[in-house]
């Protein structure tokens, strides 16, 4: 189901992003200011590079952001199963001192 998504979003995106870069094959000098460069790119490089590079730079903070959320919810998981585990063991411990205290004497013996 995936799959078909992205192929009915990805498909028109690419047709449109085609069509954009056709349509736009004019040439722009890009002049790199402090720098002594400047470069002849075409208008639909400048603009798709923009967009890729948009798009790289907010996948690698998204998948940041979202790793730290990530770690803190395992670390907070950790925890949670650590303080479970030592209740455990101090129920089971005062079920015995319980068991223990209340246990009938063995037959035979005067109480």
């Amino acid at each position: 189901m995936l799959r078909i998504l992205t192929w009915i979003i990805g498909l028109p995106l690419a047709v449109a992003a085609i069509g954009f870069a056709v349509a736009n094959r004019q040439m722009i000098v890009l002049d790199l200011w402090p720098l002594p460069f400047t470069l002849s790119i075409p208008v639909y490089l400048t603009a798709l590079g923009s967009l890729a590079l948009g798009l790289v730079l907010g996948l690698l903070i998204g998948g940041t952001v979202a790793g730290g959320r990530a770690a803190r919810r395992a670390r907070d998981a950790e925890t949670r199963a650590r303080v479970a585990e030592a209740d455990a063991a101090s129920l089971r411990g005062r079920a015995a001192a319980a068991e223990a205290a209340t246990a009938l004497p063995p037959p035979g013996t005067a109480a």
